[in-house]
């Protein structure tokens, strides 16, 4: 049975109705929506148009809104590298940290779990484009990732996971999420997971300085990473910018040979024995309606695609302009 809830019901003097904050209609994609009994009169916005629609009867109907005059957005900047270990497997490497997760998408998270960022309004002119690449691994503390950017939105590199030394295990890195610490298993200190620079991630795990010798993992987009050699990283953020659920920016993990997927913006794993492992390259998604043209610059690697009414553009690599008109 629904249900309405209401702090205060006023008078209006005024033929309309006055709501004091923000009316959130139910949000469904297109496969959800069709799957619904409904009536004439129901209302709902729907994520694959990005718009407000409503029922006849026989068919849903759009009410236009945002998605008329809006570019939809997610940005992730390369992740961290996990950081060596060594001794014979003794002390692990921390996990690399999440590239910074950055977007605006209708009814989804931004990194750190903050809510959507502000709607970027459509207008005709040129934009700055680069994808953050995935840090490189060596044989110490990991290196951070590369930033990504679409215009005026910057997304932090990942920060790269501690080394794994006796006496000596050294911090995660700070960047979009924090690298985890590396371990020790008899050391007077502990090293501690970095931390996130902004708002667009989590903290990395701290590593133990005790018989376990445990390591931290990196911190993800929509969690901070954890403690011990087999611990995953803190999870990622799943976006539909595309159409399908794709979850990015996850932190990297203990123990393991994964390296951080292309275009994920995932931290690199924390190495047992040997270096670490690199981080994800980054990636700039944009979503706008099919109506308007854009045009991609030199330099930069991209594919588009149709989604329902609107158009996603996909840069996988490289740093250039793109234009609307």
């Amino acid at each position: 049975m629904s249900e309405l809830k209401t702090n205060k019901i006023s008078t209006n003097d005024q033929n309309n109705v006055a709501i004091d904050n923000a009316l959130g209609l139910k949000s469904y994609d297109t496969t959800a929506r069709d799957a619904l009994t409904s009536v004439a009169g129901d209302m709902i916005y729907n994520t694959t148009d990005t718009k407000v629609q409503v029922y006849d009867g026989a068919a849903w109907n759009d009410l236009g809104g945002i998605g008329d005059s809006s570019i939809e957005y997610v940005v992730v900047a390369g992740g961290g590298a996990g950081g060596a270990g060594g001794y014979g497997g003794a002390y692990y490497g921390g996990g690399g940290g999440a590239g910074g997760y950055s977007s605006n998408v209708i009814s989804e998270n931004s990194g750190g779990l903050s809510n959507r960022e502000m709607l970027l309004v459509y207008e005709a002119g040129t934009y700055a484009v680069s994808i953050g690449a995935g840090a490189t691994a060596g044989s110490s503390t990991g290196s951070s990732g590369s930033n990504s950017r679409f215009g005026s939105v910057f997304s932090i590199g990942g920060g790269g996971g501690g080394a794994g030394i006796n006496n000596n295990p050294q911090n995660g890195r700070d960047g979009g999420s924090g690298g985890g610490g590396g371990s020790s298993q008899s050391g007077t200190s502990q090293a501690t997971g970095g931390s996130p620079e902004t708002s667009q991630g989590f903290s990395g795990g701290n590593g133990s300085n005790n018989s376990t010798g445990h390591a931290g993992s990196g911190g993800g987009a929509g969690a901070v990473g954890t403690t011990g050699n087999s611990a995953a990283g803190g999870v990622g953020i799943a976006s539909t910018i595309t159409g399908s659920s794709i979850t990015r920016a996850n932190g990297g993990t203990i123990g393991n040979t994964s390296v951080g997927g292309t275009n994920t913006g995932d931290g690199g794993s924390g190495s047992v024995t040997s270096s670490g492992y690199n981080g994800g390259s980054g990636v700039v998604i944009i979503r706008f309606p099919s109506t308007k043209s854009i045009t991609v610059g030199a330099g930069l690697t991209s594919s588009s695609a149709t989604v329902g009414s609107n158009t996603v553009v996909t840069f996988t690599a490289g740093t250039g302009t793109i234009s609307f008109s």
